[in-house]
C-alpha cells in the first residue's frame, strides 16, 4: 500500500509538472507570432517605442480586472528589484529587439535572441544555487542552436551582418536572461499575478524618459486601422496580459533554465506563421533545423 501510495504521489506529481511544461510550450507558440504582428505595426509607421507603449498599456490596464493586490513590496530591495525586472523583460527587452528588427535581417534575430536560454543557463548556474548547469543543458542547448540557424535562414543562407543591429539582439537576449533569474527570485516572496503587474508597471515607466527626445505617436488616422488595433489587442491582451502570467507561473514551477529552453522553439513557429501568413516555402533544411530544435530541447530538458 506504502508503495501504491508513493507511485500515485509521483504520478500526480509528474502530471502537475507536464501541464507547466505544456504551459511554458503554448506562450512560446503564441510569441513566436509576434514577430509577425510586430513587423505589421512597424509597416503601417508605429515605432519600436509606440508598439512597446501601447502593447503594455493595454497589459496593465488589463490585469487590473484580475486582482487589486498590495502596490508595494514588503521592503525597497524587492521594490528595486521589481523595478529591475521591468526594464530587463519589459522596455529594454522590447527596445532592443523592435529596434534590430529594423536594422538588420529577421533571421539575424530570430538566431541571436535564441541564445537567451544559453545565457540563462549560464548565469543562473553563477547566481542561483538551485539551477545546475549540466552536459545535457549545454549539448541541447547547442543542438537547438544550430537548429535555430537553419530554420532561420530556411535554405537561403544570406548573412548580413549590422553591428548595431545584431549587438541589440544579444543585448535583448542577455536582458531576458537577467529577467528571468529575477522572476525566478522574486516568485518565491509573491504571487504571480503581482509580480506580472509590477513588469508591466515598471515596463512602462521606465520607457517614459524616452519620450522627452523622441514623442510617442498618437497619430488617430494609424491607430484607427483595423490592422493596427488588431495586431495593438494581440499583444498587449494575449501575447503580453495573458501570456507573461502563464510564463512566470511555468518558470515558478520548472525553474529558470527549464523554462526558458522553449524559448528556442520560437523561430519554428514564426517559421510556420510566416507559411500561412505571407505563402514562405518551407524547405527541407528548415524542416531538418526544426527536428534539432526538438531534439535539442528535449534533451536539454532531460
Amino acid at each position: 500500500m506504502g508503495c501504491f501510495c508513493t507511485f500515485a504521489a509521483l504520478t500526480f506529481k509528474n502530471l502537475k509538472t507536464g501541464w507547466y511544461h505544456l504551459i511554458a510550450l503554448l506562450v512560446v507558440i503564441v510569441w513566436g507570432t509576434t514577430f509577425v504582428s510586430t513587423k505589421i505595426l512597424l509597416f503601417n509607421g508605429l515605432a519600436p517605442k509606440d508598439i512597446f507603449f501601447y502593447r503594455y498599456l493595454l497589459a496593465y490596464t488589463g490585469i487590473w480586472f484580475f486582482g487589486r493586490q498590495t502596490l508595494f513590496a514588503n521592503n525597497l530591495k524587492d521594490e528595486f528589484l521589481f523595478l529591475l525586472m521591468g526594464i530587463t523583460g519589459g522596455s529594454l527587452y522590447f527596445i532592443t529587439e523592435n529596434t534590430a528588427l529594423k536594422m538588420t535581417l529577421a533571421s539575424n534575430v530570430a538566431l541571436l535572441l535564441c541564445v537567451a536560454p544559453l545565457f540563462t543557463a549560464i548565469l543562473s548556474h553563477w547566481l542561483l544555487k538551485t539551477e545546475k548547469l549540466n552536459r545535457y543543458i549545454v549539448q541541447g542547448s547547442l543542438i537547438a542552436i544550430t537548429g535555430v540557424a537553419f530554420v532561420a535562414f530556411n535554405g537561403h543562407f544570406i548573412l548580413k551582418i549590422n553591428l548595431l543591429g545584431d549587438v541589440l539582439c544579444l543585448v535583448a537576449a542577455l536582458s531576458w536572461a537577467f529577467y528571468t533569474i529575477l522572476l525566478k527570485q522574486l516568485s518565491s516572496r509573491y504571487s504571480t499575478l503581482l509580480v506580472t503587474r509590477k513588469v508591466f508597471f515598471y515596463g512602462l515607466t521606465s520607457l517614459l524618459p524616452i519620450f522627452f527626445f523622441y514623442p510617442l505617436s498618437v497619430e488617430t488616422s494609424v491607430l484607427q486601422r483595423p490592422v493596427v488595433w488588431g495586431n495593438l489587442l494581440f499583444l498587449g491582451v494575449v501575447a503580453s496580459l495573458f501570456c507573461y502570467f502563464l510564463w512566470n507561473k511555468a518558470v515558478t514551477k520548472l525553474g529558470a533554465v527549464r523554462t526558458t529552453n522553449y524559448v528556442y522553439i520560437s523561430p519554428l513557429v514564426t517559421l510556420l506563421c510566416s507559411a500561412i501568413v505571407i505563402n514562405e516555402t518551407i524547405t527541407l533544411i528548415a524542416a531538418f533545423g526544426a527536428l534539432l530544435i526538438l531534439s535539442g530541447v528535449a534533451l536539454a530538458e532531460w
